[in-house]
């Protein structure tokens, strides 16, 4: 099959498109025939080498987390999918992933996809999708509450916004100025310029931040928050020291847990008009080192999706 592997951690250049040995299913294991995958940050942070404390990975290792495609194999034990069923799943980031043709997954890390997307869209989903839910869940956001979203234009921003909504949040996302009219067709009730205006001298009294930048932007988070407020970070752990001492609480979500019975939700969500996923941008497989740098610059809407023919 043909794949994107790696054989060293480094930049964008590592990532190598060609021929590589085409898995089997083990036991409680389905292999799909891949019709799509997306570029996610955490794909950038193994590829460099900052998950290595984490994960113990082997080379030569293929990326990717988000698939869509068809059931091709099933191994033993596995009594539902249909072979030819459509499907879209996150895969274990612990062994070879989804830059391929044919992509194993754990059985209970696989959903029907959702009806009403395309093969693109139901690739782009799965990671943030899951991430955003957590963040919403461990916030435990409840009708009337204010929460205040960076980089609310991007892959998990966008998706992290609308469960807030769905859970009658009071949204705040900050973007560029261009993403706003983004953020308000997707129901937020404020957009903050980043560039232009300093967010901490607009947004007070916040009941949660979702902080997916990190940096000086989870430094000056900290002012926005009411008392026992929480911060919440998918970058880098926020101090609970800082914390502490400002009577706020903090959390980190490193890696939100797997789950088809979470993407089988997402499916009906999707499928009922509740909940929308973007894909500003498409690219083959083969130029996935054009796909990463721009997932690296920051700069994307939504999500970017990756075809695989």
């Amino acid at each position: 099959m043909k794949a994107v592997q790696i054989d060293r951690y480094g930049s964008s250049e590592v990532l190598e498109y060609g021929d590589a040995p085409r898995p089997k299913p083990g036991a409680g294991e389905v292999l799909i025939r891949a019709k799509a995958t997306s570029v996610n940050p955490f794909d950038i942070a193994a590829r460099s080498g900052y998950l290595a404390g984490w994960y113990q990975y082997d080379f030569p290792l293929i990326l990717g987390l988000d698939v869509a495609g068809v059931i091709e194999e099933k191994g033993a034990g596995v009594n539902h999918f249909a072979l030819g069923e459509a499907v879209y799943a996150r895969t274990d980031p612990s062994r070879n992933g989804a830059y391929a043709e044919y992509v194993l997954a754990n059985v209970d890390q696989v959903a029907a996809s959702p009806k009403s997307l395309d093969i693109i869209q139901a690739g782009a989903m799965p990671h943030v999708a899951l991430t955003a839910w957590a963040l919403a869940e461990m916030a435990n956001l409840i009708e009337g509450q204010k929460v205040l979203i960076h980089a609310a234009a991007g892959g998990v921003g966008h998706l992290a916004m609308q469960f807030a909504r769905l859970r009658g949040a009071y949204v705040i996302g900050t973007a560029s100025k261009r993403n706003h009219e983004f953020l308000y067709e997707l129901g937020a009730d404020e957009a903050i310029d980043y560039t232009a205006t300093p967010f901490e001298n607009v947004v007070k009294n916040a009941d949660a931040v979702f902080d997916l930048v990190g940096g000086d932007t989870q430094e000056r988070s900290w002012k926005t928050l009411k008392p026992d407020g929480i911060l919440l970070s998918i970058v880098q752990p926020p101090s609970q020291e800082t914390a502490t001492k400002l009577g706020v609480r903090q959390g980190f979500i490193g890696y939100a847990q797997p789950g088809g019975q979470l993407l089988a939700k997402f499916a009906q969500m999707v499928d009922a008009g509740q909940l929308k996923i973007a894909v500003s941008s498409v690219l083959p497989l083969s130029d996935i080192q054009c796909a990463h740098a721009l997932i690296e610059a920051r700069h994307t809407r939504g999500k970017l999706g990756v075809e695989i023919k």
